[in-house]
């Protein structure tokens, strides 16, 4: 088994039945977590890599009725190398 997470930024508030799709996708074989941050506007997705792939995660999503604008990277900016200066 190979464990991914993948982040969305979603835009629309999901609706009642939109939650509820939530809840059967966590039914999926493979789909090991999904956690929505109503705050944040995000759902993150805990998936197995030998059975699913990010655009069908993605595709689940949108089928259940979730506003999936773009992918977020779930690792932090590295601050840029700064050159030592010349003497």
């Amino acid at each position: 088994m190979t464990q991914l997470d993948v982040m969305y930024l979603y835009g629309e508030r999901p609706g009642e039945s939109a939650m509820r799709a939530l809840g059967q996708i966590r039914k999926v074989y493979g789909v090991r977590v999904v956690e929505l941050r109503e705050a944040e506007k995000t759902i993150r997705v805990e998936y197995d890599a030998t059975r699913l792939s990010e655009p069908t995660i993605r595709e689940l999503l949108r089928r259940a009725g979730i506003d999936v604008l773009e992918q977020i990277s779930l690792i932090p900016a590295q601050p840029e190398a700064v050159a030592p200066a010349a003497s």
